[in-house]
C-alpha cells in the first residue's frame, strides 16, 4: 500500500455510499504494455510495489525511448485519474510522487492487467524494435 488515503475518490457530489466510482478503462495495446512493464515483477510474483522497475528499465524492456515511455505514462495516468484513481497526477495541493507504484497497485488490484497479459510485453518490444530498424534506428 502506497498511501494512507483511500485510493479512490467519488467523481461527483451525487455519488452515494456504495456507488461505483471507477468504471471500466480501455487501454490500447501500447498503454497496456506500459502498465505491464511496471507491473511485471508483481505479476510474476517476484516482488511488491517496492520492486517496480525504473522508467529507464521499463523503457528498455519495451525497446522504447524514455521520452516515449514518459509520454505514454502521462497519458495512462491522466486517463485513470479522470476515472477517479488517486495519486497518479500532480496538481495544486496534489502530489504524484509514487505514481508508478500507485499505477501498479491499481492495475493489479483491479485486474486491469494480469499475468495472462505478460506476453504482450514481448510483442510490443518486437514491434518497437522492428519499427526502429525500419527507420534506421531513430525514434
Amino acid at each position: 500500500i502506497v498511501g494512507a488515503e483511500p485510493a479512490y475518490e467519488t467523481t461527483g457530489p451525487e455519488a452515494e455510499q456504495g456507488d461505483t466510482t471507477i468504471g471500466p478503462v480501455v487501454l490500447t495495446d501500447s498503454q497496456r504494455a506500459l502498465v505491464l512493464a511496471f507491473a511485471e515483477p508483481v505479476l510474476r510474483g517476484r516482488g511488491s510495489t517496492t520492486a517496480i522497475p525504473t522508467s529507464a528499465q521499463a523503457a528498455a524492456r519495451l525497446n522504447w525511448t524514455l521520452t516515449r515511455l514518459n509520454r505514454k505514462l502521462d497519458n495512462v495516468c491522466d486517463k485513470l485519474s479522470r476515472q477517479g484513481v488517486r495519486g497518479l497526477r500532480g496538481g495544486p495541493r496534489k502530489l504524484a510522487v509514487n505514481r508508478r507504484a500507485r499505477l501498479v497497485e491499481h492495475a493489479v488490484a483491479s485486474r486491469l492487467v494480469t499475468a495472462d497479459d505478460l506476453p504482450l510485453l514481448d510483442e510490443q518490444a518486437a514491434i518497437a524494435a522492428a519499427a526502429s530498424a525500419a527507420e534506421g534506428g531513430n525514434d
